[in-house]
């Protein structure tokens, strides 16, 4: 039997207890209303999975399943006890309860209505278990999908999200902002927080108030505000969206305006907390503010602009959290800062060190560590390096007294990845925050493979994981060739290619690998329920899109290096038309419009390069890395 988070103290006793096909959950007296939507919870699991018909009671009279509290245990603390006369979960608090009542589902969803008995003790090591998922830079998700990703978060006891927002929330004053987007609007902001808070968890409000402002920043309304001068004069970038359009912390009006949109977002939110976010303001200083920068220094001006902004929140009685990064330069100024605000120290290195989370603890600083999912710029997320990466944070937040951890899933160049990819890495950073610790990559990947997937054999991620190690010339590589190695400029051809030339050697054996995981993957679905099979076809959707890649970047260095193209280029841009279709029909199903067009724009621009070699294609004889 797999559990994630594994518990603490688990006894498994001789004998079984029988669920009755018709029963009562007992909700003790003492507990709180909430108590019935996690009661709920249950129910619909019962029904679901096994079809027996199950009421919901409050009282103190013995039902088949009963739940109480017992303050005595602490905040998130709960008892699990199955004995031949029933089941008993007893939780600290509210949600105690509900990671009881959790557990019991993960339990129900392997063993059936045969439960055997035991005693299981178990509580978090890490108070704040966050995820925070960018619905900015590419994608924007539909709201169901928000909802089960919610759902997920529950499911393994995590109790904080933060959804990242640049542009993609529809302000009413700001319409040239999001126009071109289909952007989260109030109405889905409030009904995803209740539909969290229903499932003990915390949403969050996120929103870049300092750097990463491309869209706000480029508006004809606005341009005047960014630190540099020439702020919607380039066409767009997905590199450039990236680097540039800091606001101009002097002018009065960037702070008006900021304050303005914060105000309008936090009422959506029943947090008490806000991220203002504030990291890789790369231009700070070296456009309009360059001589004050030179004067006072760009310490000065960053700690000047997000004091005022943690000020606001302060005196609209909620807790500021930003971004570490930045104020890791000069972390003794942190304590200007009001009194509680959360410093995000992020650092995604699969051999990330404790520098930073040591610096922060040692100049006092309230943190949380912030690891990755590894998807960012990635057709198929790198799962070792999320677990690794995740591994080491989330023990480096035990070492230093940390205050939580937040799981970061960002959408760099597109989103390209599909958001089911991140649930691997979601779900090691739910057990590495529950416990502090991780089992092997291979023992983890087992567990998850078994109760998230449904696959009785246990080996699909640790295939998937394979399959997203064998890129030669990735999204990123594409999008980097695309937007500056393709130019004329000979020193960034090389700076580009460099990365890749030596990669695309192993074109053949890597697309080989490729083709033994799809089969893999494929076989995976003898293992696996029914309801679960389709859980398989992103996986092979992408594995194509891996191999097309592949062999691009191999035509692409053999185009330039050599001078010669001994693939079919015309095929090769058909199929990966043919691939992209495929590709936006998968997009739907878990995302709005939002920004498809410009991953689009990339594979046409790949397209239409391809046929321009025609002239360069040696007719004659074809290597086709297949």
């Amino acid at each position: 039997m797999y559990l994630i988070p594994e518990p603490k103290i688990l006894t498994i006793k001789e004998g079984f207890y029988y669920l009755p096909y018709c029963g009562t959950i007992e909700i003790a007296p003492s507990c709180s209303q909430k108590a019935y939507g996690f009661a709920k919870l249950l129910r619909e699991d019962i029904t679901g999975e096994l079809g027996f018909s199950y009421g919901i009671v409050k009282g103190n009279k013995k039902g088949t399943i009963n739940i109480s509290v017992r303050e005595a245990l602490g905040s998130e603390h709960y008892l699990l006890k199955v004995g031949e006369e029933g089941v008993y979960i007893q939780g600290g608090d509210g949600n105690g309860l509900l990671y009881g009542i959790q557990t019991l589902r993960q339990i129900l969803r392997q063993e059936g209505a045969c439960i055997p008995c035991l005693c299981m003790e178990d509580y978090p090591v890490l108070p704040n278990r966050g995820f925070f998922h960018d619905v900015t830079r590419g994608r924007v998700p539909t709201l169901e999908w928000l909802k089960k990703l919610a759902d997920t978060l529950s499911f393994y006891k995590m109790n904080q999200m933060q959804l990242y927002i640049e542009h993609s929330f529809l302000f009413p004053e700001f319409s040239e902002m999001w126009r071109d987007d289909t952007p989260l609007c109030a109405q889905d902001i409030m009904e995803l927080d209740a539909y969290c808070m229903e499932r003990g968890i915390e949403l969050i409000p996120s929103l870049s108030t300092f750097g990463h402002l491309y869209k706000l920043l480029n508006t004809k309304r606005y341009k005047h505000l960014c630190e540099l001068t020439d702020a919607g004069e380039e066409p767009f970038s997905f590199i450039d969206r990236m680097a540039h359009h800091t606001i101009d912390i002097s002018n009065e009006e960037s702070f008006s305006l900021v304050k303005q949109m914060i105000a309008e977002y936090m009422p959506l939110f029943s947090s008490g907390k806000f991220n203002i976010c504030a990291d890789e303001t790369f231009d700070l200083g070296k456009g309009k503010n360059k001589d004050r920068a030179l004067q006072e220094g760009v310490d000065v001006l960053y700690m000047e602009y997000v004091e005022k902004l943690c000020g606001f929140l302060v005196e609209n009685g909620r807790i500021p959290m930003l971004w570490g990064d930045v104020m890791l330069d000069f972390p003794e100024f942190a304590n200007r800062l009001p009194e509680g605000t959360v410093c995000l120290n992020w650092g995604y290195a699969y051999n990330q060190t404790e520098d930073s989370t040591r610096i922060y603890a040692g100049n006092g600083v309230r943190q949380y560590v912030c690891p990755g999912v590894a998807g960012w710029n990635q057709l198929l997320n790198l799962q070792r390096n999320s677990y690794e990466n995740i591994s080491r944070m989330c023990g480096y937040a035990m070492k230093y007294k940390a205050e939580g951890m937040l799981n970061t899933d960002w959408g760099d160049f597109g989103h390209i990845n599909h958001p089911a990819f991140s649930i691997p890495g979601l779900i090691y950073g739910a057990a590495a925050s529950w416990n502090g610790s991780l089992p092997s990559y291979e023992d983890m990947n087992k567990a998850v493979s078994f109760l998230e997937y449904g696959d009785s054999s246990g080996t699909l991620l640790n295939i998937a994981g394979r399959l997203g190690e064998q890129e030669c010339f990735g999204w990123g590589n594409a999008v980097y060739w695309k937007e500056k190695g393709s130019k004329t400029d000979v020193s960034k051809k090389k700076e580009v290619l460099t990365e890749v030339v030596e990669r695309v050697k192993t074109i053949p054996e890597k697309n080989r690998e490729i083709d033994m995981c799809v089969q893999e993957l494929t076989g995976c679905t003898k293992f696996m329920d029914s309801t679960m099979r389709k859980r398989i076809y992103p996986y092979l959707l992408v594995a194509e899109g891996m191999k097309l890649f592949n062999r691009i970047g191999g035509i692409v260095v053999s185009a330039d290096a050599e001078g010669r193209v001994t693939e079919d280029v015309f095929q090769a841009a058909e199929e990966l038309e043919k691939w992209y279709y495929q590709y936006k029909l998968l997009w739907y199903t878990v995302s709005r419009e939002s920004e498809l067009y410009r991953i689009g724009e990339v594979v046409f621009w790949y397209a239409d390069y391809l046929r321009d070699l025609k002239g360069l294609q040696e007719e004659e004889s074809y290597v086709v890395y297949r």
